[in-house]
Formats: structure tokens, C-alpha cells, sequence
């Protein structure tokens, strides 16, 4: 086969390097093209990027803050937009280059390319340094000063107890409700939420769900009569029902014949977006809406602070009433201690007259709904009505007859808290604005921090919230419960150190501009003497059916969620 040479291929020599190469219109090597042609030229190889340290915000140009994590797409579009002369060139790909965190440099490489001379297309690579510049937002510079809030949420509920806030608190923490807060302030009756603008306290009036009444007021600040403008600051008061789950409540007897002819005397089970009444007796329930029960308020007969041990003596439940996961029974009960020698000993001051008057040993017959849970022997938390004296109108008004001498409400376990076992599972709080309106910080997240004047009350109703988050697994499902990496015993006398243990300051979570800070609080740092009704010489059966907490139910502590590193919360306690 003939050999066919192809075509020949003429070059010609570099003007400047006298290198063969291909005819061009510029007859210059590449080498001597980019020593002749910087196409590069007009585009900075230095720059500076501003940032937020408070909120870690880069500022996009011209005015904009936007949240960026290192070598990001979003973080290299706000690189990009500090250059100028990109509009002549075509940019064909950039990256970042690694550098150390601590640097304050990011460093980027570009590759560009560029029509130079006719028909001839440079392309080049090269690398541009960026100088991280600490500042301060205008939205954290408002928040360095005081009274910067454009809105405000007061939520007032007018009850003894701070039990409906500290659940308030964590399903706020589940659904991340706290991300645009600045602030929060505890007042006597409930919290005030403080925004930096009315769409966001407006977001917070819609996630309150439960029953409420709300007013809204507006006070201006200033006003322009030139172009009309006008600066506003927005209040919100949300009044909460003052009925809580497990309260005894003695409606008027007009309103429960208008509610399918209730029995007037009812216990609470639940508060939603109604209020759910139960009849003990005849498992008759109702639900209240929020605007018919602030028709006509009433306030509730007594609260869990009144409840009174009974133990069991038998249960006679009958299946054929049953209504949910209530079935009637009829109970015997006696009060906790009963028929226990006293050997003799003075009668204490503090002692209920019933407790001193022989009351003790009298066995009760009473109806009850708990006829599924309860057994001879267990121990169930009620109202004693024989010995109650209640300043209602509505309660005295009822016929006697009608009146039992006992309510029983709820299951407890007392022989589970004499053996004052740790938690193996802690609650997440928010943590408290250092400095803010001189409070002290000793305390635990947002309930509490009134300092002395309530912390003991404040710790009582949080080791009773974290009981019934131990017994009622209903209760605990709309929350998160996240897994204790260590547990501590307290001493007998550390009460002292648990409340320095609390004394931690939180800081600020990365990552939101708004968002308030979030302590991994202990799970319990309530030592077993701070809290009345609970003995330690006493060892008890543990009960079989005592709702334990699966590991399934617990969540790990999330990255984004974690405040310190992880040597430091590895030495958090958890009593």
C-alpha cells in the first residue's frame, strides 16, 4: 500500500522567542503572549470580606448579611461580588484553597479567559487572597443597645406554678420557635418575648396554639409629616387560661347544664385549643373553646400543689364504662400512711387537722376513671374534699350529696423517687441575655431567672414537671428528651454546687442572627432534700409499671445545637 503523507503543516517563528509555532494572528507564543497581554489586568489580586462575629454573617454586596459556611457556594458568590472587572472577562471555573481557620485569609482560584487579539482567546489561572475584616451588623449593633425591639409577646398565665412555661419552653425548643427572639425577660406571671419586628412576633402569636385571649397596642415613637412615615412599637399580650391539666375545676352550674348537662365538679385533662373537662364519676367529658370560656371565666378549685397521697386498697373497675383510655371503677382508698403506729410521737405543728384527728385510719369509697392503671396497693395522687375548705361561690353552692369525699386524679410512684436514681436523659433550656436589666444569672434557662425571690418555688415545679414527664408518656411525646452522655450523683449537701453548676453563662448559638441562646441545662440538679415529699431512709418495691423512658424516646445532642466543644460538655452533670 502507497504511503500518502498528509498535509503539511506550516509554521512560522515566535516574533519575540523565535519558537516554532502555528501562524496566529499575533505570530507570538503563548508564553510570550502572556508577557506581552495581562488578561488579568484590572482585576484586584487582594480583597477583604466583612463579617459578623455575633451572628457569623457575611456581608453580600451592597447591603445585604447573608449566613455562609466556609467554602461554600454561597461564600464564594459573596467573594466573587467583591471583584471588579469580571464583567469583561468570561469566568470559567473558581475554587477555594485551604487555609487554617485561624488565618483570617480565604484564598480562591480563578480561571479566566479572554479575547486578546482576533480570533485569538487567552485563558488563564490565577489565585486572589481575601482579608476576613471582624465587624458588627447593623441588626447586632441594635442589639448592643438597649431597647432596640420593634415588638413585644407578653404571655401572662395566672397560676401558683411555672409548670405551663417550662413545657412551653421546650416545645418552643422542638420546633425552633425561639430563632428570630433577641430576648426574653421573666416577669411574675409568665415571660415577654422581645422581636426586632412585627412579622416576627406575629409568628409567635400564631405558634401560641393553646387557649388564649390576645390585645394589641402600638405606641409611636416618631413620625415624619413629609413623606407620612411613622416608627411604631408593637405589644401583644397574651393572656393564658389559668386551668392546667389535672386541675379540679367547679364551673357554674348554669354554664355546665349549657355544656350537655356536666356535672359542675370536673377535673382538667387537657389544655389545647380548648379545655377539656373529664367528670370522674360518669366519664362525661366537654370541651371548652377559648372565646366561650372567657365568656363567662372561672378559675380552678385547686391545682396539682394541693394533691394528696392515697394508697389503694382495691379496685373494682367496670369494662363496660369505658370511654378512651378511661375506665370507671370504684375504689377503696386511705390516705398514705394510714394505719401506720406512730409509737407515740408528739404531734407536729405543721400537721394537717386531719392528719392529728384520727382521720388517717378511715378507709374512703370513691369513684374513679383510673380503673385501667390502678391496683390494690398502688399509690394515686387526689384531691381530699372532706377536709377541703374552698373560698368559691360556685363549690359552695353544690348539693353535699353530690360531692365525693375524694377525687382521685393520677397514678404516682413514690417508691420510684425514694430510690432518687439519676435521669438518664436532660432537657435543653434557653439560656438567659447576660447582663440584661441587672439580673442574675443563676438560674436555670428561661424560667427562674428572678433570682431568689422564687428559685426554690422555680425548682419545686421543675422536679414536678420532670415527673410528670417521667409518668405520663403522652405528656413527654411532644417534646424532646435528649440522652444524658454523663450522669453525677449530688451530694447530700451540694446544693450549693448545683446552683453553681447553673451559674454557667450561655453563648450565643452560631449560626442565627436571632436566635437566642440554647444551654444544655442538667437534667435534674435538684438535690433529693430540696423537694418536699421525698424520703431517702425509706427503700421501697420498685413498681413493675412504671412508664420507664425507652432509649428510642431520647435524642443525641445535635452539632448545630451545641453550645461548647465537646471536652467541656463532657464534664456537664446531670443529677
Amino acid at each position: 500500500m502507497e504511503f500518502v503523507a498528509g498535509p503539511a503543516i506550516h509554521r512560522v517563528l515566535c516574533a519575540d522567542c523565535g519558537t516554532p509555532i502555528v501562524p496566529n494572528s499575533a505570530n507570538l507564543c503563548v508564553a510570550c503572549l502572556r508577557n506581552t497581554v495581562d488578561i488579568t489586568e484590572g482585576i484586584p489580586k487582594q480583597a477583604s470580606v466583612a463579617f459578623c462575629r455575633n451572628c457569623e454573617r457575611f456581608l453580600s454586596p451592597p447591603t445585604t448579611w447573608t449566613l455562609a459556611k466556609p467554602e461554600s457556594s454561597e461564600l464564594l458568590a459573596i467573594c466573587l461580588k467583591k471583584l471588579k472587572g469580571l464583567n469583561k472577562i468570561r469566568l470559567t471555573e473558581a475554587h477555594f484553597i485551604w487555609t487554617e481557620p485561624h488565618s483570617k485569609r480565604l484564598r480562591v482560584s480563578m480561571t479566566i479567559q479572554k479575547e486578546v487579539l482576533t480570533n485569538t482567546i487567552l485563558e488563564q489561572t490565577f489565585e486572589i487572597e481575601y482579608l476576613v475584616q471582624h465587624g458588627q451588623c447593623p441588626d447586632c449593633a441594635k442589639l448592643a443597645a438597649k431597647n432596640t425591639w420593634k415588638a413585644l409577646v407578653q404571655v401572662r398565665q395566672k397560676v401558683p406554678h411555672k409548670r405551663t412555661f417550662l413545657y412551653l419552653e421546650q416545645l418552643i425548643l422542638k420546633h425552633n420557635a425561639q430563632k428570630d427572639t433577641i430576648s426574653i425577660k421573666e416577669v411574675r406571671d409568665g415571660l415577654d418575648f422581645f422581636y426586632s419586628s412585627r412579622s416576627h412576633a406575629q409568628k409567635m402569636l400564631e405558634f401560641l396554639t393553646v387557649s388564649h385571649r390576645s390585645k394589641a397596642s402600638e405606641q409611636l415613637l416618631s413620625s415624619d409629616i413629609h413623606s407620612s412615615t411613622a416608627n411604631f412599637k408593637y405589644t401583644y399580650s397574651v393572656e393564658i387560661v389559668p386551668i392546667c391539666k389535672d386541675d379540679l375545676v367547679c364551673m357554674p352550674l348554669k354554664q355546665a347544664r349549657s355544656l350537655s348537662n356536666i356535672s359542675p365538679l370536673t377535673v382538667c385533662i387537657r389544655v389545647g385549643n380548648s379545655v377539656q373537662l373529664l367528670d370522674p364519676q360518669t366519664l362525661q367529658t366537654c370541651d371548652i373553646p377559648a372565646p366561650v370560656y372567657w365568656r363567662s371565666p372561672f378559675d380552678s378549685l385547686a391545682s396539682v400543689t394541693d394533691l394528696v397521697e392515697f394508697t389503694v386498697l382495691d379496685v373494682d373497675p367496670d369494662f363496660s364504662r369505658q370511654k378512651g383510655k378511661f375506665v370507671m371503677a370504684d375504689a377503696q382508698v386511705a390516705l398514705a400512711g394510714a394505719f401506720h403506729s406512730s409509737g407515740g410521737a408528739a404531734i407536729d405543728e405543721d400537721m394537717m387537722d386531719y392528719e392529728s384527728s384520727g382521720n388517717t385510719n378511715q378507709v374512703y369509697h370513691t369513684r374513679t376513671h383510673l380503673g385501667a392503671i390502678l391496683q390494690p396497693g398502688d399509690t394515686a395522687l387526689g384531691y381530699f374534699l372532706t377536709n377541703a375548705n374552698f373560698n368559691s361561690d360556685h363549690f359552695a353552692s353544690l348539693s353535699q350529696d353530690y360531692i365525693p369525699d375524694i377525687v382521685l386524679v393520677k397514678k404516682t410512684y413514690p417508691n420510684r423517687r425514694k430510690k432518687n436514681r439519676t435521669r438518664n436523659w436532660k432537657l435543653r433550656s434557653i439560656a438567659k441575655e447576660a447582663g440584661e436589666d441587672g439580673e442574675t444569672s443563676a438560674a436555670r434557662g428561661a424560667i427562674g431567672r428572678m433570682g431568689g425571690r422564687d428559685q426554690k418555688k422555680v425548682e419545686q415545679d421543675y422536679e414536678l414537671f420532670l415527673r410528670d414527664l417521667e409518668e405520663d408518656p403522652e405528656l413527654r411525646s411532644g417534646i424532646n428528651l435528649y440522652k444524658a452522655p454523663e450522669v453525677t450523683m449530688a451530694a447530700p449537701d451540694g446544693a450549693a454546687a448545683a446552683v453553681s453548676q447553673r451559674e454557667r453563662k450561655g453563648r450565643r448559638r452560631p449560626g442565627q442572627q436571632y436566635a437566642m441562646d440554647v444551654d444544655e441545662t442538667p437534667a435534674e440538679v435538684v438535690p433529693p432534700h430540696a423537694v418536699a415529699g421525698v424520703e431517702n431512709d425509706e427503700e421501697g418495691v420498685e413498681e413493675p409499671d412504671f412508664p420507664d423512658i425507652k432509649l428510642d424516646e431520647l435524642l443525641e445532642g445535635f452539632d448545630e445545637m451545641t453550645l461548647g466543644d465537646g471536652q467541656e460538655d463532657a464534664h456537664e452533670q446531670n443529677v
